[in-house]
């Protein structure tokens, strides 16, 4: 047991099995390409060499583990990636099949970097739903407000609330908005410009960086919080080391009392 748990955290270890997830990205993206049968058989072989290792690392974590195995979302994340992959193979599992690449998202739980990057998305997820609400609440408002005032003149833009909520989302993203969309409209409707402007000021320029203002302080709030774990395992760590030590000392001094 402890063996396997010094064996699934040392250093060398997780960088092994980084290099076969990133191999296994490879050789499942060089598939994708008409090759030669051999070579596409060799690629099987070896995606399902990769399948073995990563079968094994998953046995030694739960052993190692034991029940602290599913405290963990990230073993629960890795244990379904590579469950997946042992779909049967057959006609109405061919598309399960294909998920295999989505071992690639195993990478996620194998940089820490990583990881706290994705918990703090979890953690700002109720701020996020809040945030496109908001985004919603404007789109409706100027897809209505669109079709009233330029959907008769121009019906390709503006004509229906759907083709309105597209034109806009291409206006939020600058994608060619202002020769393709905006100054046709502009130069039947001179006062266009204030709609357009104003939606690109509110949507891309403080809805958007608000999003990603949530983000980056769930991050920071993530990261404090990781450093102020890390400075009390630390400390207990130090406590403990001085504690063996008095004990050690207590011991000699008791022999040498009895000598």
């Amino acid at each position: 047991m402890k063996v396997l748990n010094h064996l699934v955290n040392n250093k060398k270890f997780q960088n092994f099995i980084i290099a076969v997830i990133i191999f296994n990205a490879f050789i499942l993206g060089l598939d994708t390409y008409n090759l030669d049968p051999k070579i596409h058989n060799v690629i099987e072989i070896l995606d399902e060499i990769c399948l073995v290792i990563y079968t094994i690392e998953l046995i030694f974590k739960i052993i190692a583990f034991g029940r602290h195995f599913i405290r963990s979302g990230w073993n629960i994340f890795d244990f379904f990636v590579v469950a997946v992959c042992f779909m049967p193979a057959g006609s109405d599992f061919a598309v399960l099949r294909l998920l295999r690449i989505f071992r690639i998202l195993r990478l996620l739980s194998a940089f820490p970097s990583m990881r706290l990057i994705v918990s703090a998305l979890l953690n700002s997820l109720s701020a996020m739903v809040s945030i496109c609400c908001l985004l919603m609440i404007f789109f409706y408002i100027y897809a209505v407000l669109c079709v009233g005032l330029f959907g008769e003149a121009f019906p390709q833009f503006f004509g229906t609330l759907g083709e309105s909520l597209y034109s806009l989302f291409q206006i939020m993203t600058l994608e060619s908005w202002s020769m393709g969309i905006a100054r046709p409209v502009i130069a039947v409707f001179p006062y266009a410009w204030i709609i357009f402007i104003s939606f690109i000021l509110i949507m891309s320029f403080i809805v958007l960086n608000l999003a990603i203002g949530v983000v980056v302080n769930s991050i920071g709030e993530l990261s404090k919080q990781n450093n102020q774990e890390e400075t009390v395992e630390i400390t207990q760590l130090h406590k403990e080391v001085m504690e063996l030590k008095q004990l050690i000392k207590n011991l000699s001094t008791n022999k040498f009392g009895e000598n």
